[in-house]
């Protein structure tokens, strides 16, 4: 990738020290980083003991080539697959212990050609992975009214989905996020618009998590990744939702090879919300597989 591609793939990891912590890294140890990004914590797992190998999962072939080259020094430590974290098949590998760092990146935010953020114009795409065919123009354009409001109202838990979703209807077609933004920022109360958090936010978050199945890979996912672990090896999962948080939390208590290590939700320090603010919502989760 050129200096600048780079440049836009910077990502500052979540958690950090929580993660390390929370995996009790062993020397020798195999680790599957199922949401590779950046390779921040790929990284900060390789650091920890000697002859840490790693298998790193991300849709996004951007990320994975930054961080092939981030991670050049290490190339013969990692092993890498693109796709979804939820098609993976580890080929009779048991781990020494599985992270998942959900959502977008913040390159994959910052970037308008992907379409993510209702801050910056960009095509109105959302794909994590860019060889899919469906993208949020899709979406937008041709669902149907109720389809499209309980789309929003499910994945956006946005309470005035029907709203938004009639005036979707009534101007579509939409090509670019700032137009669909301005567009909902103009159907809905002026002091919904003024709020804590800009009125587009729940209906993108929404088209997001459709476009990309986020909530069913996330359940597939958590239903076989504790069959990859070791025994007493652990799995932590960073969420920066309720939907996920929830997801990750029932499937933790119910899956029936895992125990839970977090009652509650180990969150960001105040230090880090101040140098990282995306990272104020994260929630990280952790579980380890019983012995047999």
């Amino acid at each position: 990738m050129t200096t600048e591609n780079n440049a836009q793939f910077y990502h500052q990891s979540v958690l950090p020290q929580e993660i390390i912590d929370s995996l009790n890294i062993i020397n020798n140890g195999h680790y599957l980083d199922a949401t590779l990004g950046a390779g921040g914590h790929t990284e900060l797992i390789l650091k920890q003991g000697e002859n840490v190998k790693i298998t790193a999962i991300d849709q996004d072939i951007n990320a994975i080539n930054f961080a092939q080259e981030k991670l050049k020094n290490y190339q013969d430590k990692i092993s890498f697959f693109q796709g979804n974290f939820a098609d993976f098949k580890p080929f009779n590998t048991l781990f020494d212990g599985i992270i998942a760092d959900l959502g977008v990146s913040s390159p994959q935010l910052d970037n308008p050609e992907r379409g993510f953020s209702f801050r910056l114009e960009g095509d109105l795409d959302m794909r994590m992975n860019q060889s899919q065919s469906l993208s949020a123009k899709d979406i937008v354009n041709h669902w149907q009214e109720k389809q499209l409001a309980d789309l929003i109202f499910l994945y956006g838990e946005e309470r005035l989905s029907r709203r938004i979703a009639r005036m979707i209807i009534q101007k579509r077609p939409f090509y670019t996020t700032t137009a669909l933004a301005d567009a909902i920022a103009s159907c809905v109360p002026s002091k919904y618009r003024y709020g804590k958090i800009h009125p587009a936010t729940r209906t993108f978050q929404a088209l997001r998590i459709k476009v990309n199945e986020e909530l069913n890979s996330l359940e597939k996912f958590l239903q076989i990744a504790p069959t990859w672990l070791k025994p007493e090896a652990r799995i932590a999962i960073i969420s920066f939702h309720s939907l996920e948080d929830r997801i990750v939390k029932n499937q933790f208590r119910s899956h029936p090879l895992l125990k839970i290590v977090t009652k509650k939700p180990i969150i960001p320090s105040i230090e880090e919300q101040k140098v990282n603010p995306r990272a104020r919502s994260a929630k990280l989760r952790i579980a380890y597989r019983e012995a047999t």
